[in-house]
Formats: structure tokens, sequence, C-alpha cells
């Protein structure tokens, strides 16, 4: 055997073995790039669900928000409406005739002298007062009518102004005007 079929048949192994080595590399390759390309498609997926899951809670936040905008408006109208009809009853308060005034300062009195000495009343119904009660005039207070007894040595003093008496059945029916009013 000569030098040349040595060399041949070194170089024919050698290229058996480059051959070799290039199809388990390219094997290897093809293995690296498709789990790559799996690990892509998962993370890509993963992304896009969490993206979705964003976009939906995006959403919702902005329903719930459009939401309570509507419930804010809703309740500030309702409450502008309350307003003015309280604001309408001050006014037919303010409006009630004489005969009304007289009518409703004699049922007071009457009702209420007993507890105290002395009689308020807004300067309007100054006069009427006077004759209607015996207790003592001690002046003016500033109210839409109605009239304040106290106690002689003033420390006890009893509202009826219509005004206090507008408040109070107000508050106290407010939630029923409401349901009159909006149902």
């Amino acid at each position: 055997m000569g030098l040349e079929t040595v060399v041949k048949d070194i170089m024919d192994a050698a290229h058996a073995e480059v051959s070799k080595l290039d199809s388990e590399a390219d094997a290897e390759v093809a293995l690296i790039l498709d789990d790559a390309k799996q690990n892509a498609k998962r993370i890509m997926g993963e992304r896009l669900a969490k993206a979705e899951d964003d976009i939906k809670k995006i959403r919702q936040q902005d329903i719930s928000s459009a939401n309570l905008e509507v419930k804010r408006t809703l309740l500030n109208a309702r409450k502008e409406i309350l307003e003015k009809v309280y604001v309408q009853a001050v006014e037919t308060i303010s409006g009630f005739s004489p005969e009304k005034n007289e009518e409703l300062l004699k049922e007071l009195i009457t009702e209420y002298e007993a507890n105290g000495s002395k009689i308020y009343s807004n300067a309007e119904s100054e006069e009427l007062v006077k004759k209607l009660s015996s207790l003592e005039y001690a002046g003016n207070i500033d109210c839409l009518g109605g009239v304040a007894i106290e106690n002689e040595d003033g420390t006890i003093r009893l509202d009826y102004t219509y005004d206090v008496l507008l408040n109070s059945v107000n508050e106290r029916l407010l939630k029923q005007t409401s349901d009159i009013l909006f149902g």
C-alpha cells in the first residue's frame, strides 16, 4: 500500500467524519431552531393573552368610570331639583297671606306659649304676635315667620319659626320627597 492510498483513506475517513458532524450539527441546529420557534409561539401566546386581559380590564374600568360619572351627574341633577323644591317652599311660605300667617301664628302660640315667658317673631309679625300672645314680647328675629319662645332666664329657647319647621320637615321627608319626584 502506498502513501497515496493511506492519505486517501485518511482523507475519506475525515470527509466522512465531517459529513457526520455536519449532519449532527444540522440536526442539532434544527432542534434548537424548532425549540426557539416553539418558545417564541408560547411567549407570543402568553403576551397576546395578557394584552387581551389588559384590554378587558381597561374596558371594564372605563365602563365603571362612565357608570360612576352618570350616577354622579344624576345625583347632582336630583340634588338641584330638591334644592329648587326647597326654594319654592321658602317662596310659598314667604308669600303667605296675612290671614294664613295669622292662622298659623295663632296655632303655634296657643300650642306652645305655656312653655315660656318671652316670645320673639320677625318684624312683620310683631304687632300680630303681641295681640295673639300673653307672653312678654322680647324682640325681633330674622326668620320667614313663626315664633320663638323663651323661658324667663333665657336658658331654654323653643324655636317654632317657619325656617326651623321647614328644615325639620325637609330633613325628615327628604327620602320620601326624593322617591315621589324620582320614583
